[in-house]
């Protein structure tokens, strides 16, 4: 039994009967800023992994997905692309096509296929992954690569679940999963040999938004494909970000969205929680593989961000519902509490949870690697 007990009230706040509003004002939601697929791509996602943890909240999570998952479905284009900003009325705002928000979509279909339940919403999230699957082959953009490389790396090793509409088999070639996996991995490392040198250990010239996705990708495709090769850049860029983001005193210390980082410069302010879930997510992925307590160590440190060690010294998030504030600033907490900073403590928490539970097996896991064709 899990006695980590993960509160979806905020969340149920922010929703609605078309999705999950995309800002607040304190906890209160903000009508008028509307929706995004990337918010309730990254809600489908908690909700699918949470629900099989919070068996007495489960029915909550599930509702929950429901309208996440339909939310989905109604902003994918007839391409298998994915509209990302919707007004409060339902009507489409303009925008260029994200290669991130189709990554996410993606990666959300995926554990919602894998994780629930209900066979009808299975059913709604292999139709999702089909439509994408043309999609999948026009990415341009590292973050987008990263989220698809790591669904199909899942779908390629995830074997307890089956197709609906056709056998296992079938549907990776329907989606060319091996050789989307191939591409992406290939696509990954070349931007690593491009950019990285020594004391720089990095996929880019800078460090921006999101950057736990990179080495968590290569985790991910490293259990499909065994390369040794893309382990070592995963947890070389990995252990490099770790360091990055840890402040002298120890605790966990994002990257600041007001400059950044580069081989010169790192910026302190402001501190998104959504780089914290990142590091945990390639921290929880690389735990896996590796098995080190490092990991397990740094994705503890992560928690705590949350939870008031941080440069500050004052907790994000409010466990009694589930919430937590947009950023940590020089002069506190952003009081506002969106969806993105929400699900990310949401999520932290989750595999906090799932990491003392004792649900990871290594055994299995190690024979899973040995039979890959090194």
């Amino acid at each position: 039994m899990n006695s980590y007990r993960i509160c979806p009230r905020h969340l149920e706040r922010m929703t609605d009967d078309t999705g999950l509003l995309e800002h607040a004002l304190g906890s209160v939601p903000r009508r008028q800023e509307g929706y995004t697929t990337d918010d309730n791509a990254r809600a489908l996602w908690a909700c699918s992994v949470i629900q099989r943890m919070e068996p007495d909240a489960s029915e909550r999570w599930l509702k929950l997905a429901d309208i996440y998952l339909a939310f989905l479905l109604w902003l994918q284009k007839e391409d298998g692309t994915f509209h990302n900003n919707v007004a409060y009325d339902r009507s489409p705002e303009p925008e260029t096509a994200s290669d991130d928000c189709h990554g996410r979509a993606v990666w959300a279909a995926v554990n919602a296929w894998a994780e629930l339940p209900d066979e009808g919403s299975r059913w709604a999230a292999e139709t999702i992954l089909l439509r994408s699957a043309a999609a999948a082959q026009q990415l341009q953009f590292p973050r987008g690569w990263a989220y698809t490389l790591a669904a199909y790396s899942r779908l390629w090793t995830v074997e307890e679940c089956y197709p609906l509409r056709m056998t296992r088999p079938e549907l990776l070639e329907k989606l060319q999963a091996w050789t989307v996996i191939e591409r992406l991995e290939g696509n990954l490392m070349d931007l690593y040999s491009t950019s990285a040198e020594p004391g720089w250990h990095w996929f880019e010239p800078q460090m921006t938004y999101g950057n736990g996705v990179l080495p968590w990708a290569l985790y991910s495709s490293y259990q499909a494909t065994g390369r040794e090769t893309v382990r070592r850049v995963a947890k070389e860029s990995l252990d490099f970000l770790a360091e990055q983001m840890t402040a002298k005193e120890g605790w966990i210390r994002p990257i600041g969205n007001r400059g950044w980082a580069d081989r010169g410069h790192r910026s302190q302010w402001d501190q998104q929680p959504l780089e914290v879930m990142k590091l945990a997510l390639a921290a929880m992925e690389a735990y896996r593989v590796e098995g080190s307590q490092e990991y397990k160590e740094l994705i503890r440190r992560c928690r705590e961000w949350f939870h008031g060690e941080n440069d500050c010294r004052r907790p994000l998030a409010d466990p009694s519902d589930g919430s937590c504030c947009d950023g940590l600033t020089p002069n506190g907490p952003n009081r506002n509490k969106g969806a993105e900073s929400t699900i990310s403590f949401l999520m932290t928490e989750y595999m906090y949870a799932e990491l003392n539970s004792g649900q990871i097996d290594f055994e299995k896991r190690v024979e899973v690697l040995e039979n890959l064709n090194l």
